[in-house]
């Protein structure tokens, strides 16, 4: 980082270390020309998610967030679905997301990292995987009022619970079910999925590989919007070139990345005490839960 050719870095390292290296970023860039791309979610606790927040500003320096999820085309279908009432007044969904950890313990494969199967930071693969759903339902459904959650606890360091079901309030009324499985396999087609259900119909999305989004209405007709799977990674570039070209701006600046983070701890919150959980950035809940442990 001290190299004068630099453009920017790109910051993919374990989750515990994310917010150490990125102050150093941010400290080496201060009042530079250069960027910051840093991987999500933005730090192994709470307190270290709310400081990264203060970096862009504390050094002057531009940072953008890889939450591939927010940039997939499904989502942003999904949101558009949503907002411009395709299916009248949104009211609640259900959110099954199932991923057999032990099944995937290959070379190569996601969790065949020894810091994933051995973390160091809170909820493990919770917060690892976890996130990117949450992160969609924020991107579809905007700010959380508060969770009550239920976890499963088991042995394997992984992650602390089998499985953790979620009810979720949003600021805008929506309320739902999101529910997160990493010890086994989901074997019935079609897959829950999301679904979205409103009073004129419902928007079904049964995995992000699917490559449709499904909506049906009350009256039996329906309609399939195609999508292209996995365009969250080339869109994710495609905004970071363009936000350090100055074309635009970023899209998941710390500020917004931090949101689904928060939702996470307060999740493990909620499991840890079994009480619903404020999702504010001022509840005291989260900021003397001791979210380093």
């Amino acid at each position: 980082m001290d190299r004068d050719d630099l453009d920017g870095v790109d910051i993919m390292v374990p989750i515990e270390l994310n917010f150490e290296v990125a102050e150093v970023a941010a400290q080496k860039f201060a009042g530079t020309n250069r960027k910051i791309l840093c991987e999500k979610p933005l730090a192994p606790t709470w307190e270290q998610a709310k400081a990264f927040v203060e970096l862009p500003n504390k050094y002057n320096v531009e940072i953008n967030i890889a939450e591939n999820y927010r940039y997939n085309e499904e989502y942003q279908i999904i949101r558009d679905l949503v907002q411009s009432k395709r299916i009248g007044e949104t009211y609640y969904f259900l959110q099954n997301r199932v991923d057999c950890f032990l099944c995937d313990l290959t070379e190569g494969s996601f969790p065949s990292t020894r810091w994933r199967q051995h973390p160091e930071f809170a909820g493990g693969a919770i917060l690892d995987t976890g996130v990117h759903d949450l992160a969609g339902l924020h991107h579809i459904f905007g700010a959380v009022r508060e969770v009550f959650a239920y976890g499963k606890p088991q042995e394997y360091e992984f992650s602390p619970y089998s499985v953790v079901t979620v009810n979720l309030q949003f600021v805008s009324g929506v309320v739902g079910l999101f529910t997160f499985f990493v010890a086994g396999k989901e074997m019935q087609r079609p897959l829950t999925g999301l679904r979205i259900f409103g009073d004129r119909g419902m928007i079904y999305l049964e995995e992000r590989d699917c490559g449709t989004v499904n909506v049906a209405y009350n009256d039996g007709s329906s309609s399939q919007i195609p999508y292209r799977p996995q365009r969250g990674y080339y869109n994710e570039l495609l905004n970071l070139y363009n936000s350090w070209s100055g074309q635009e701006e970023a899209a998941v600046p710390p500020e917004v990345e931090f949101g689904d983070a928060h939702l996470v701890f307060a999740i493990l919150e909620s499991v840890r005490t079994g009480q619903p959980v404020r999702v504010d950035l001022t509840a005291p809940s989260l900021e003397n839960a001791g979210m380093n442990k």
